[in-house]
């Protein structure tokens, strides 16, 4: 597959990270030396240095035999103008990164699909979905739902007093066999373990479970984890994202939104009637104390400032709210500040990248696949081939990748959680979660 990839900032380099680790020849185009640099030292790709819209570029960059196309520079004009190149000179399928969120709106006097784009990708809408899950669920610190809601992945900080501590994975699972779950990743001090049976849970480990959705709450009961509603909610920053999440919160919690900027904040004010919106600074501790702040049930930064973000979200955290959730957008802070335990981390970058990672692969029939920066794991989907390996006996009599899982079996649509006596047919759909150094491994036990 040939895949022609216009930007190569922190959206463009990660989704080339994750495809350079497949079989796919990918061309990458930026006009900014260091990234061009960056690419070339650390990526498996060809580099073109200049404007992606520029029809020289492109054709450099063979864009007329491209599978698929991403313009995903920081501006949208010139992902419109490149993509629409990038189409009139052959490329099968095109992705572009947008932040105006209008040029999606029905009524747009300017549509992408004039300009050749296939699927438009709003980093700020991503970004306000994944933040608005999390408000849904205060006691995690990743929430996705697969199957169309059927099945949700939680991530749990597990404290120093929650009942699991010193026990391992299979002890949990025989004491709870009535109600079926997976644990398909640990990340421990910044390391990411694939557990087996034998693992045994220790304090500030963040666990990731796969469970039915509709099973949600006896899983909670058994992690002895309150599903509280979070009613009053603090938003730092008045900007896309600040403003999406307010506006859509407002008629069923008690919002107020802080921005630092007087103007702006009475712009907003005058659009948010239902929220509370307050002028004042997110970092200011007397301020957050002054607000009672320990009485916030989630606090929210997500100003342009990610540092701004890093520090409010601390206070918040340590002043005692029971939720905080922090917005950046250098990706490689993502599992240093994870492992400080100040809650949920999200950047709107890397809900871009998962966004292209999961069309790109669910547009190959036979593969789905997230990765996520922060968890060192891929999730993949795959269905075996018959008469393959993995079809002919138990996964307990497989010899899978200890670096993999096998977390949920579709069987014509009915879902159910594996474990060591589940027998996988040809007929059936399965969600794996794996490091992506044994991906090759599980295709071929696949027939893949």
């Amino acid at each position: 597959m040939r895949i022609v990839i216009i930007g190569v900032g922190e959206v463009g380099f990660h989704v080339a990270k994750a495809l350079s680790q497949e079989d796919f020849d990918i061309t990458v185009i930026d006009n900014d030396p260091e990234n061009c640099r960056r690419a070339s030292e650390h990526l498996d790709v060809i580099v073109v240095q200049g404007n992606g819209a520029s029809p020289k570029n492109l054709i450099e960059a063979n864009v007329d035999k491209a599978d698929y196309v991403f313009a995903l520079t920081r501006v949208d004009e010139v992902n419109l103008i490149a993509s629409q190149q990038a189409r009139q000179l052959g490329a099968n399928k095109v992705i572009a990164r947008l932040r105006n969120q209008q040029y999606s709106d029905a009524n747009s006097i300017i549509k992408p699909e004039k300009f050749g784009i296939d699927l438009v990708i709003h980093p700020e809408k991503e970004a306000c979905s994944e933040i608005v899950r999390l408000v849904e669920h205060p006691y995690a610190i990743k929430v996705m739902d697969f199957e169309g809601g059927r099945l949700k992945m939680i991530g749990i900080r597990i404290s120093l007093h929650n009942q699991i501590v010193g026990r391992s994975v299979k002890e949990l699972c025989d004491d709870s066999k009535e109600l079926k779950f997976g644990i398909v990743s640990v990340i421990r001090r910044n390391k990411t373990i694939v557990p087996w049976g034998d693992f045994i849970f220790e304090p500030n480990d963040r666990a990731y479970f796969i469970i039915k959705t509709k099973h949600l709450e006896k899983l909670l009961n058994i992690l002895d984890i309150s599903n509280q509603i979070s009613k009053r909610i603090m938003i730092f920053g008045g900007e896309k994202i600040g403003y999406s999440i307010a506006e859509l919160l407002q008629k069923e919690k008690s919002v107020r939104l802080v921005d630092n900027r007087r103007e702006k904040s009475e712009q907003i004010a005058a659009k948010l009637t239902d929220t509370m919106v307050i002028n004042a600074d997110g970092t200011d501790l007397e301020f957050l104390k002054s607000e009672n702040i320990k009485d916030v049930d989630s606090f929210i930064a997500v100003t342009h400032d990610e540092k701004a973000n890093i520090l409010s979200g601390i206070l918040a955290h340590q002043l005692g709210a029971k939720q905080t959730i922090t917005h950046i957008n250098t990706t490689e802070y993502l599992p240093l500040l994870q492992d400080l335990g100040i809650g949920s981390v999200v950047s709107k970058n890397m809900a871009t990248v998962n966004k292209i990672i999961r069309k790109i692969y669910s547009d190959k029939t036979e593969t789905d696949l997230i990765a996520f920066e922060e968890m060192d794991i891929d999730i993949i989907e795959l269905q075996p081939e018959a008469g393959s390996k993995v079809t002919q006996k138990p996964l307990k009599d497989i010899d899978f990748p200890k670096d993999s899982i096998v977390g949920v079996i579709n069987h014509h649509g009915n879902l159910s959680i594996a474990r060591g006596d589940s027998i996988i047919t040809e007929e059936d759909t399965v969600l794996i979660f794996s490091k992506t150094k044994a991906i090759q491994k599980i295709r071929i036990l696949f027939g893949l």
